[in-house]
């Protein structure tokens, strides 16, 4: 077996089940899971309906590229969205199946460990598991930037060691972040870049939150942005992004990569032998929604709302509780043992939320995600609000 897999540690919900060992939550209550970033929210009829109405296609192997109408509707949602220049379709994008294999499988692509020094993948901590994996698995050793209040919850890749800054080959950057929601602005963006010129590192820019945000006129810029903004061209830029939360369609499995032209291709290269290829059926369903901003306006206009009165309920128990720049959490500072707060809020409460130490590594003296809990209101406006009521009841009464 790769020695490799020795290093991967259990994932934050095996974590969780196991905390729970034993508890039995409040029969009082109807339960509430707030743990895990799933969006419930109806999938549209219109994405459903095609899905439906193209299962002809599964009478044909899909090509590892997907079909050029659908690279055309990604390539021009990306114009329409961030403001950037069409890309070679052909050269520049890449269907996948959905944001967390391709940041998995990229890392895989991308590292070469076949050097006297062991290769650094860089990323935030706390940070997306699948970052640490992908790192240990292609044979390199994650270095982690804590982000915490003190840096606005922002990697600051200006305090890393130049010794451990020329190891590195790849920087997995998340904006807007899981768990902060925190939206890097162009000037972290300029520091980054400068960076992966002066190193010569790989930027995977996951934006996989990208479309939940609260104003309209404002929506978090992203890598591929930014580097225009900037001036510059897409060299060493890989984006990462997904219709699983922008368009409530977690089971459909679809996203795409863009940038960087010879970096996208031949990672289309390793894909081919590694047998990703969309359904096309999928393929089929993901060029409708591409192509539509209503459901995404509506869906957004419904986590609003859950924020607006989930946020003010929760600042009378945890008054540090802010709203996140974009994305789906909260990401709550209990100033207590967040392990114990979790088995207190599913035991007494019937309600689950995910212990913010289990999303980070201890690094540099610390977790950062010590005393912290991470909700994600995908619920219902109902139960999440209901959850809030619960919470600010329960420990304003004690």
């Amino acid at each position: 077996m790769n020695p490799h897999l020795n290093l991967l540690q259990p994932y934050p919900f095996q974590r969780l089940r196991d905390l729970f060992q034993g508890l039995t939550p409040n029969p009082e209550y109807c339960h509430v899971n707030l743990s895990i970033g799933e969006p419930k929210h109806t999938t549209p009829a219109i994405i459903s309906e095609a899905l439906a109405n193209n299962l002809s296609g599964l009478a044909s192997y899909p090509t590892t590229i997907g079909v050029a109408a659908l690279r055309e509707a990604i390539n021009q949602w990306l114009q329409r969205r961030y403001q950037i220049p069409a890309l070679n379709i052909d050269k520049a994008i890449l269907p996948v199946n959905g944001s967390r294999e391709a940041l998995f499988a990229f890392a895989q692509a991308v590292i070469d460990n076949t050097g006297s020094q062991v290769p650094v993948v860089i990323s935030p901590n706390p940070f997306y598991q699948i970052y640490e994996g992908a790192a240990f698995l292609a044979g390199a050793q994650p270095y982690f930037i804590n982000t915490t209040l003190e840096n606005d919850f922002v990697m600051d890749l200006t305090q890393v060691p130049s010794e451990v800054l020329k190891r590195t080959q790849l920087v997995f950057v998340c904006s807007p972040g899981n768990p902060s929601g925190k939206v890097m602005n162009i000037a972290a963006w300029k520091t980054l870049f400068e960076l992966s010129d002066q190193y010569g590192f790989v930027i995977a820019s996951d934006e996989c939150y990208s479309e939940i945000y609260f104003d309209e006129a404002q929506p978090p810029v992203g890598a591929l942005q930014a580097a225009h903004q900037l001036g510059r061209d897409f060299k060493r830029i890989v984006m990462f992004s997904s219709l699983s939360k922008r368009s409530n369609v977690p089971g459909m499995r679809s996203g795409f990569v863009a940038g960087d032209e010879e970096i996208v291709e031949k990672f289309a290269l390793y894909r081919t032998y590694h047998g990703c290829a969309m359904n096309p059926a999928v393929q089929a369903a993901s060029i409708v929604a591409w192509n539509d901003e209503a459901h995404v306006q509506h869906n957004r206009a419904l986590y609003r709302e859950k924020f607006a009165a989930v946020t003010p309920r929760l600042q009378t128990v945890w008054p540090q509780t802010q709203l996140p720049d974009a994305a789906f959490y909260l990401w709550i500072n209990t100033e207590q043992d967040d392990t114990a707060v979790a088995k207190q809020l599913y035991q007494d409460l019937n309600i689950t939320v995910l212990p913010g130490s289990f999303l980070a590594r201890e690094a540099h003296g610390v977790n950062p995600g010590q005393g912290f809990i991470r909700m994600a209101l995908v619920a219902s406006n109902e139960e999440t609000i209901a959850a809030a009521q619960r919470i600010a009841h329960f420990y304003n009464q004690r």
